[in-house]
Parts: C-alpha cells; structure tokens; sequence
C-alpha cells in the first residue's frame, strides 16, 4: 500500500505536469510556471556557481506562493542580519509568488522549484548544496524532502499548520507521516497543530506562532502612504481585507457592522 501511495503520488504530479502544459497557452499563470522552469538545471547551476566558488554556505528557503513568502520574510531577514556570510536562495512554486519577488534584495538568488519528481529532486540539491533548507507552512514535497534526508541535509518547517483531514493523518499516510519525522525541527503557528503531529509519532516540533504576525509588525513600524489610496480615501478611515476565507469574511462583516465608523470605506 505504501509503494502504492507514492506510485499515485508521483504519477499524479506528472498528469498535473501535462495538463499545465496543455492549458499555458491560453492561461498566462500556467505559461508563466511552464517557462520558469525551462531549463532551471543549466540557469541553477550559473546562478549558484559564484555562491560555491566564494565558499558561501547556502540557506535554501522555499515558499509556495506570496503569502507564504510573507511568513518566511522575517526569517530571511532575520539571518541576512546575523549572518552575512550566509547565501540564501529563495524558491517559490507559484509565478504569483516569483514574478512579485524576483529581485527580492535579501536573496542571493531566486528562482522556481522544479517539478516534485525523484530525478528533479535529487539533481536539485545535488546542484545547490545546500547546508540548510527551510520550508514554510504547507510544502510537503515528497521527492524534494526525500532526496534532503537522503543527503543528511537539516530541513525545518516554520509557520506550519495541520489540519486532521490531513493525508498525514489518514490510515494509508504512513510515508507521509515519515516526511514530518525526517524534518529536524518543526515550529507550529498552534498547540493544536503541534498536538496533531507530536499523536501521529512526531516529536521534535515547538509552538512558535504565525510569522506573519512578526511581518505585520514591521510593516506597521514602518507605514506607507499610497497616492491612489489617498485620492480614494480622502479623510475617512479605510479597512483593507486580503486573503481572506468565508469564514474569516463572516466574522468581518459582524465587525464592519457594528465597529466600523460612519463614512469609513
């Protein structure tokens, strides 16, 4: 069953490969991710060879998209501070994410993760070297962690979140269940995900909270004004909802209903 598993696993990322293929010419996201990935062994190999030749050990920080790249953003700074000697190479899985943060200034490189299959995988961390990766939140590439452990390479996961409908949690997860078990570290946003995981066997996890929160922080440390807003706005006061879920949505309105001031927008 388990050998099952990944089978199913690995051939349904490569139907997924095959229909990103299919829609990129008539989706500009598909396309994007499609031509990001053209040729990534050569254009990772150029872009990391001045990073190995100078010594530099490499911190490989993934994220799947923008919002997670928000919750990795204050660690990423965070070490660009305290450790200058340090190489970060930033990867992103979602062109939303990449083609915001392409030229992101505390990475020394930043490009896409290639497609999760064993040979991609293996050839990837073979080619960056990494001394360090950190993944953010949700990334559980089977192929990707797999060839890190292999290595001996220490992976944490910060930010994370689990849920029990999770395939972690499933009777038939067991090869999913050892990914959480071959991180070296896993930082919880919650007890309740941490209380999850430590009941499926995985132990080596502490609750750190939502990075996000330390990210919204800085931002409101540091304010920024938007002509566009200003011309909109005028005087009144402005509440701005992003990324939110029905659920997040329902509570706002009951908000918005009852504390939001008069001739706010």
């Amino acid at each position: 069953m388990q050998h099952l598993l990944i089978y199913i696993y690995s051939l349904a990322i490569i139907l997924y490969r095959l229909a990103i293929g299919l829609v990129s010419p008539f989706n500009t996201k598909a396309k994007l991710w499609i031509q990001g990935r053209k040729n990534w062994q050569q254009r990772l190999q150029l872009a990391v060879k001045p990073l190995h030749e100078a010594g530099k050990p490499i911190v490989w920080v993934h994220c799947a998209s923008l919002g997670e790249f928000e919750q990795g953003r204050p660690l990423i700074e965070a070490l660009r501070a305290q450790y200058p000697q340090l190489a970060i190479v930033l990867t992103f899985y979602s062109p939303s994410g990449y083609q915001i943060r392409q030229n992101y200034a505390h990475a020394d490189v930043v490009c896409y993760m290639p497609l999760d299959t064993r040979r991609n995988a293996l050839l990837f961390v073979k080619i960056l070297q990494p001394r360090l990766v950190v993944f953010v939140k949700y990334e559980f590439w089977y192929h990707h962690l797999q060839a890190l452990f292999q290595a001996q390479i220490p992976v944490i996961l910060v930010a994370a979140l689990f849920r029990p409908g999770q395939l972690f949690f499933k009777w038939y997860g067991e090869p999913f269940r050892r990914l959480l078990k071959g991180y070296s570290r896993i930082f919880a946003q919650n007890e309740y995900s941490a209380a999850l995981i430590r009941k499926a066997g995985v132990n080596q996890v502490e609750v750190a909270g939502d990075t996000r929160v330390d990210r919204v922080m800085q931002m409101a440390a540091q304010p920024a004004t938007y002509e566009a807003v200003e011309v909109f706005a005028g005087n009144s006061p402005v509440w701005v909802c992003g990324s939110t879920w029905p659920q997040d949505e329902a509570l706002l309105l009951l908000l918005s209903i009852h504390n939001f001031p008069p001739g706010g927008r």
